[in-house]
């Protein structure tokens, strides 16, 4: 199995090759942010319904496809059954919208306990807890922060790492997450 950095979609990739007659084994899994057309569409479903969209995120190359998965959220928190009502809502107006090419699957879930931040305001609710984040680059070296979101000023979050603030531009986050405290 051999890694290797993608330029083109900040990622590492992996692939496997075979001995004997020559096989070759590409696996990418690309994760992003939705669209804003998407983000929309999906927004003007589930806060009708009562929910606070959390996110929306779209993964090609997931398991041999796409995946279209919704983080949703309220305040007494999630259950199966607020996931297949959404699911059943968003599926429907998807269908009609059609906004993502090809196939894929939908998943929709609960933020969970590590979860996940994806917008200024997201960043600025959650001050003061611990976060992992992770670059689409390296800065300095470094792709990955966990420690102390300190605060939002203009496009950057703040993240305070072993005595150290590091200033993180919001473009340059491929994934931020809470970390959980127990």
């Amino acid at each position: 199995m051999r890694f290797s950095w993608d330029p083109v979609y900040g990622v590492f990739c992996y692939w496997k090759i075979r001995n004997g007659p020559r096989a070759h084994f590409f696996i990418l899994e690309v994760m992003q942010k939705a669209s804003p057309k998407l983000q929309k569409i999906v927004r003007n479903v589930v806060e009708p319904m009562g929910y606070e969209l959390v996110g929306v995120e779209y993964l090609s190359g997931y398991q041999g496809g796409n995946l279209l998965r919704i983080y949703i959220d309220k305040e007494n928190g999630i259950d199966v059954d607020d996931c297949a009502a959404v699911s059943h809502q968003v599926s429907g107006v998807l269908d009609v919208e059609d906004p993502v090419p090809g196939q894929y699957s939908l998943e929709v879930s609960s933020p969970g306990l590590d979860r996940p931040l994806f917008e200024a305001e997201d960043f600025q609710r959650f001050v003061g807890h611990k976060v992992n984040v992770r670059l689409d680059a390296s800065i300095g070296g470094r792709r990955k922060y966990k420690g102390q979101l300190l605060g939002v000023e203009d496009d950057q979050i703040l993240v305070e790492v072993d005595g150290e603030v590091y200033p993180l531009f919001m473009e340059q986050i491929q994934e931020a997450r809470l970390v959980p405290e127990f």
